[in-house]
């Protein structure tokens, strides 16, 4: 089902969750265990992220249509690094043919080590190109999703230049948009007041990621921009070395955020799984949603 229709007929919050690319065949069985463990609580769609530069072009369509196998709605990422536009067209073609009904388009992040992107020559710059042309090949035969920065992306010289390209993006096309990770709710309020004013309209997901380990936690966020709040920072400090009491800092302070959310009517929470069930089994159960047989 297309994830505009969803969130016009939705009765109460959904949830959804995010996994990235398995490396071996053995990582890809351990990721679709524990989409069967999630897919209890009854998930709007799930998505597996596009591999860097195009590099899972063809296992994606495939995980695509295993997820739709499973009887859950996929949303398909695609992004433009390193690709043609006619590559781009013909992976976002075979997402269509396999009836993937939900598209999250991307520009993509530069090649790892480097700090700029490049446009492939015969490429699209911008995620703003491939929303236009997803809506001139498909019109509203598929959903198109886009990502949210509250934080402003990275890359953007202000919060201010950050929001107007996100509007060219909704403009585009956007039905419906999801934001990079945050760990202090005020910057997702504050982005969408801003986006708000601005006659920006369609829901904002936002994106929580339930802290599961110190390290991976500070790579993640060197690359994203996000910032992790001073308290929450130094008590993850303090018991770095021990993986229970990260896992247990990391479910509790989710849980206070979606809590938040929940209570301010937010559509929707995206949760980005790390490709594992228990930290975000666990935020939910503590929010008093049970796994449905």
């Amino acid at each position: 089902m297309k994830i505009r229709d969803l969130l016009k007929a939705q009765e109460g919050p959904l949830f959804s969750f995010e996994f990235f690319p398995p490396k071996t065949p053995e990582g890809e069985e351990a990721l679709f265990r524990t989409m069967e463990e999630l897919k209890a609580f009854r998930p709007a769609f799930v998505s597996i992220t596009y591999g860097a530069m195009g590099s899972t072009r063809e296992r994606s369509v495939l995980w695509a249509k295993r997820i739709l196998g499973l009887k859950l709605n996929a949303l398909a990422h695609l992004t433009v690094a390193g690709q043609s536009q006619e590559e781009v067209a013909g992976v976002l073609d075979r997402f269509v043919e396999a009836g993937v009904e939900n598209i999250l388009a991307l520009r993509g992040d530069p090649p790892q080590g480097e700090r700029v992107f490049r446009p492939h020559p015969e490429g699209f710059r911008y995620a703003m190109e491939l929303v236009a042309f997803i809506r001139s090949r498909y019109g509203e035969g598929v959903s198109v999703g886009g990502a949210a920065y509250p934080e402003g992306h990275p890359e953007s010289e202000s919060l201010e230049a950050d929001l107007r390209h996100f509007k060219a993006k909704v403009e585009a096309g956007l039905d419906f948009a999801i934001t990079q990770l945050f760990f202090n709710n005020a910057h997702y309020f504050g982005f969408l007041e801003r986006a708000r004013r601005m006659g920006i309209a369609i829901p904002i997901l936002p994106g929580i990621m339930p802290i599961t380990s110190y390290t991976q936690l500070r790579r993640f966020t060197e690359v994203c921009g996000a910032s992790i709040p001073g308290p929450l920072l130094s008590r993850l400090e303090r018991y770095q070395e021990d993986p229970k009491a990260i896992l247990e800092i990391g479910v509790e302070h989710a849980t206070r955020q979606v809590a938040e959310l929940l209570e301010a009517g937010v559509e929707g929470v995206h949760f980005y799984t790390l490709n594992k069930s228990p930290a975000t089994r666990m935020v939910l159960e503590r929010l008093g949603f049970k796994p449905q047989p």
